[in-house]
């Protein structure tokens, strides 16, 4: 790029990182901020005006460049610097188990339970009865095989990492037969065909897209096959001329053949959820009592915990994937550990677990509940002293998110909301902006905010920031 003379004279007045650093530190309130922040800051805004002078910027002011600009500037960037990246934000979405904005709230026991482990040391690998190292896995393993009826049980990282250390324990180098309409993607593009590739499981499919029957599968096995792979849809749903083999068929054919039967339960559930109106989920231990092999299913999703990816099965199964040596690159560390224990704890009673995790909570909320949020907030909108701004009560749907129940319609009453001359991008713009950040949904030229998923303490918050975009 060639620089002009004038360039070049801007470059110059430039003043250097050291200078501007020794002239903050002159101030009272900068010596109060770590000095590498400060420094940052400064290197970073000269960067932006050298990029500036450099691409020919008519909007540089003569006094951009002084030091008492540039000093004022650094400052307020080192507030942003310091500022948390991952931050608390109000879902106003309707998306009940939202991935991007962090699945799964927790429980109030879970949070008890995690601040209490986190804040002092724990007998997480400590067997408290023999006086000896033992296994992080104990604390889960006995309540996650009363709850599923399963012999033994593990925990990973996620589903993804249940998934890839099952078929990498069980089936590595062997043909793993699946239907080719169970081949999912989930978010962020990770197939099943790569996570098997990964594992070293041979991908065998059978059937088509749409049907796939049991003799497809005893048509396909050979001396090199070691699993049935059972893979739930729960983020698609194939409606039509289908057919799919049932886990109780597949698991009697696995065990004609003496072979592992596998079952991706995906979002997996504790609780029947048909039984309380919503969409009918295959439970865990639904698919355990078939005699499936193993069974693997999110912690974060419908179970409402964190993430985490759990294993449950029989016990000769079980022991060999522990004894994988993938087991440790895989582990949860002991907050994941303390939420997920304190989780399951409340299934055990599933009317408590219904009234205290937040993610069944949610799903199961009546639409007059949600009225009733609706036209608090609709009403304290209107009493704000703000002409231009129409807010209107809307039927529409929420949805349960998280690669879950992708049929499900969840009746809803949202707060629809428009201001004169400012487009619904701009209103979400700007509340996506606010401190904490309220997230919504645009439909029907209107900016949406969704009851369900909003808490009560959170109705002053987005008044608030509505009433400071009036203001502005």
């Amino acid at each position: 790029m060639k620089v002009s003379g004038q360039q070049q004279d801007l470059l110059r007045q430039l003043p250097g990182v050291d200078y501007l650093l020794s002239e903050a530190l002159k101030n009272p309130e900068c010596r109060l901020i770590p000095k590498q922040v400060l420094l940052r800051a400064i290197r970073e805004l000269l960067e932006i005006r050298r990029h500036t002078i450099l691409n020919g910027s008519k909007n540089l002011e003569t006094n951009d460049l002084s030091t008492e600009t540039l000093l004022q500037q650094a400052f307020e960037r080192t507030a942003i610097l310091q500022t948390f990246n991952l931050k608390r934000v109000i879902n106003a979405t309707g998306v009940v188990v939202h991935t991007n904005l962090g699945r799964s709230c927790l429980a109030p026991e879970a949070i008890e339970h995690v601040a209490a482990t986190a804040a002092r040391y724990s007998n997480l690998e400590f067997d408290l009865k023999l006086g000896r190292r033992g296994s992080r896995y104990s604390a889960v393993e006995d309540i996650l095989c009363e709850l599923s009826g399963a012999e033994a049980a593990t925990v990973v990282n996620n589903n993804a990492g249940a998934v890839l250390l099952c078929l990498d324990t069980l089936a590595r180098n062997k043909e793993v037969i699946i239907s080719r309409g169970e081949l999912v993607e989930i978010g962020g593009s990770f197939r099943i065909p790569d996570v098997m590739a990964k594992s070293g499981g041979l991908l065998k499919e059978v059937g088509t897209t749409n049907r796939t029957h049991l003799r497809d599968y005893e048509n396909a096995i050979t001396s090199n096959t070691s699993m049935l792979l059972k893979v739930h849809t729960s983020n698609f749903h194939v409606i039509g001329f289908t057919a799919a083999v049932p886990l109780p068929d597949l698991v009697a054919l696995g065990n004609r053949f003496n072979l592992t039967v596998m079952e991706d339960l995906g979002s997996g559930n504790l609780i029947d959820l048909a039984a309380y109106g919503l969409t009918a989920e295959p439970t865990v231990q639904a698919a355990v009592s078939t005699g499936a092999h193993v069974v693997t299913f999110s912690g974060d999703k419908l179970l409402g915990g964190p993430q985490a990816g759990l294993i449950v099965g029989r016990k000769t199964i079980i022991n060999q994937i522990k004894a994988n040596p993938l087991t440790r690159a895989l582990r949860i560390d002991k907050l994941t550990l303390a939420a997920l224990e304190a989780t399951l704890h409340l299934y055990r009673d599933p009317a408590t677990a219904i009234d205290r995790i937040p993610t069944i909570r949610k799903l199961l909320m009546p639409k007059p509940e949600i009225e009733h949020r609706a036209n608090q907030l609709k009403q304290r909108l209107e009493q704000l002293d703000f002409p231009q701004l129409s807010v209107h009560l809307c039927d529409l749907s929420s949805k349960a998110g998280g690669g879950s129940l992708p049929l499900l319609e969840l009746p809803s009453c949202c707060v629809g909301i428009t201001i004169a001359a400012v487009s619904p991008n701009a209103i979400e713009k700007r509340l996506r902006q606010n401190n904490p950040p309220i997230i919504g949904r645009i439909e029907n030229d209107m900016f949406l905010l969704d009851p369900r998923t909003v808490l009560e303490d959170e109705l002053d918050i987005i008044v608030s920031a509505i009433h400071s975009i009036s203001q502005a």
